[in-house]
């Protein structure tokens, strides 16, 4: 059954902190990558080249753990345990030049491969609502 992200931490998906995002290797070891995410109220949502390593590893296995921390209460967090279910393709750069603009203040710089985006549904949310 989906876990809901709770709402007063949605903007830890939604603005420019950076997601912390894992995958399992062919080996079974753990493979971990810093990404822009973002999310659509339901799912967590990043993006990546068409034919990256860590797509194949989604692939392959579909278990991903996303974490974000706020950059002024690092006891404000979300982890999120969750699987790949969709990807579709970036149509246009729209997706990573949405992200792009919140993370860089400009367009994507990088537009000569195709990109996907991928989406994770949770199925586990540890939510820490910081030092109160």
């Amino acid at each position: 059954m989906p876990a809901a992200i709770p709402e007063d931490l949605l903007d830890l998906l939604t603005t420019n902190v950076l997601g912390h995002v894992s995958a399992i290797r062919r080996d079974g070891g753990m493979a971990h990558y810093l990404m822009w995410v973002d999310s659509d109220g339901e799912h967590v949502l990043t993006s990546s080249m068409v034919g990256s390593r860590k797509a194949a590893n989604w692939r392959r296995d579909s278990h991903v753990t996303v974490s974000v921390v706020d950059k002024a209460d690092d006891w404000r967090f979300l982890i999120i345990r969750g699987r790949l279910i969709q990807t579709r393709p970036d149509e246009g750069l729209a997706f990573i030049d949405k992200m792009s603009m919140r993370y860089t203040g400009q367009p994507y710089r990088f537009r000569e491969r195709p990109r996907e985006v991928f989406f994770i549904m949770p199925d586990h949310v540890i939510a820490s609502r910081g030092r109160r």
